[in-house]
């Protein structure tokens, strides 16, 4: 059984390509269906339609370059990117994904992103890119009370981020994920590795730490899972934060904006659905209005 709600008939094309590339039995099933993204597994490999309104060109393509020279800590692409019916395909070695009922490997992530700020930042890398999807998602939000909170605190972040001025020069880049949760892991021979390279590239080590800093910050991620990620990412020599001290100088404006994020895909999601926020979905939109608030005491 599968939920296809990418494409009509993508669901079996990507199948076919995961059964001629894969190297032990398997039968198709669905990984991921969702925000216009289509995981399939087969055996051990996964075929990953990307979603259509990402950029796919020259930069991709180096991103794929700079996974493959980091095998201890990513998982690549097995062959450059396919095309079918007009979509970008890559197909990867299948890992296990994190299991939401065992303990969470936050130490692990952690020490993936240390090693991973801590690596050398090729000449040639992409850069990530990433605060722009705050943007482009608070300019989706319709109507109500939720959507205006969410729209208020997006007005107290830096212009930069706002798209109203070029980013800020901020010194010496690290290589970073981009886009960084514990979904984004998973156990392969050897260990733990990164997945998802769309935003994989050279940027600020603390927009990986975001997530978590920001579902911290709303009440949403327990303060002993926080300080169980935020410790671990230390002791490993993580560059993102202080190695003593305060970590919000470094994590602020990161955390702010993926707080502000989390919250716009959670009210759009709810308003597509037309049912009202969950407990941790409302929670987000409620650190919106904290966040507003602290700006306008500023």
């Amino acid at each position: 059984m599968h939920t296809e709600t990418v494409q009509p008939g993508l669901f079996t094309r990507l199948a076919e390509i995961g059964r001629q590339n894969a190297t032990q039995d398997g039968r198709p099933e669905t990984l991921y269906d969702r925000h216009g993204v289509l995981v399939v597994r087969v055996g051990d490999v996964v075929v990953k339609a990307h979603q259509a309104d990402r950029e796919h060109g020259e930069p991709f393509l180096a991103r794929i370059r700079l996974a493959g020279a980091l095998p201890d800590l990513v998982i690549g692409t097995l062959g450059p990117p396919l095309t079918v019916g007009g979509r970008t395909v890559t197909l990867a070695a299948f890992g296990e994904p994190v299991d939401p009922a065992k303990e969470l490997p936050w130490e692990e992530g952690a020490r993936l992103l240390a090693a991973l700020h801590s690596e050398p930042v090729p000449a040639d890398a992409p850069s990530w890119g990433r605060p722009a999807r705050v943007a482009r998602l608070v300019a989706r939000l319709g109507n109500g009370p939720a959507e205006d909170a969410v729209r208020r605190a997006f007005t107290t972040l830096p212009a930069w981020i706002r798209g109203e001025e070029k980013e800020p020069d901020r010194g010496d880049p690290c290589l970073i994920h981009g886009d960084w949760h514990l979904g984004q892991m998973v156990r392969a021979p050897g260990g733990w590795r990164l997945i998802d390279i769309e935003d994989l590239g050279r940027g600020d080590p603390a927009w990986d730490l975001a997530r978590p800093a920001a579902l911290y910050s709303a009440g949403v991620l327990p303060p002993q899972d926080w300080e169980r990620f935020l410790g671990a990412y230390r002791e490993a020599g993580g560059p993102a934060v202080p190695a003593q001290g305060d970590p919000w100088t470094a994590l602020d404006v990161p955390a702010r904006s993926l707080a502000i994020q989390i919250a716009a895909t959670c009210v759009i999601s709810a308003g597509r659905k037309d049912r009202p926020l969950d407990g941790a979905e409302q929670a987000m939109v409620d650190a919106c209005a904290r966040i507003s608030a602290a700006g306008d005491a500023a």
